[in-house]
């Protein structure tokens, strides 16, 4: 988001120089910059011992195409535990370990999502009202059930590190 207004006094913002950043959104009375802001959210595909991954549905989003678990972080919270605390809220599951994936920038929400491949055992499912489905499937069955690659689909990314890290 680009500030136009101080968050804090209200005053209209002037653009001034900040360096190597260039015209930035300042407040005069505050004294103080403004620089955009965005969410930060997780994403995390998560696989079991039999190279299976969870394909979950949510209405918001599509009735058509699944997708990984994601969320937005928590302020102060690690990308690292909003992975761990979105994959128990949503699906129930402990993970046994996380592994970092990268970092995708997801223009339409204005958001940049951290990626992250969650390995757990496999167990049943238990969902979040969030949820209107979600099931294992096998690794290589998931791109057909999921949204078609594009420029900022961050699920097809992660899903390509992870089936680059199957053949390694």
């Amino acid at each position: 988001m680009k500030y136009s207004y101080c968050p804090v006094c209200g005053t209209i913002l002037v653009d001034k120089a900040a360096g190597d950043d260039g015209l930035t959104p300042y407040c005069e009375h505050c004294d103080r910059y403004w620089f955009p802001t965005f969410s930060d959210c997780v994403i995390v595909l998560v696989a079991n011992e039999y190279n299976e991954i969870v394909l979950a549905k949510m209405p918001y989003l599509s009735h058509r195409y699944a997708s990984f678990i994601s969320g937005y972080m928590q302020p102060g919270e690690s990308a690292e535990a909003a992975a761990k605390r979105e994959v128990q809220e949503e699906l129930g599951l402990s993970l046994n370990r996380l592994e970092y994936s990268g970092t995708y920038w997801f223009g339409k929400n204005n958001a940049l999502m951290h990626g992250f491949i969650g390995k757990t055992a496999k167990q049943n499912l238990k969902l979040s009202d969030e949820l209107a489905s979600a099931e294992w499937i096998a690794a290589g069955k998931a791109p057909q059930f999921m949204f078609p690659d594009s420029p900022g689909n961050a699920a097809s990314a992660v899903y390509r590190n992870f089936i680059q890290k199957l053949s390694a």
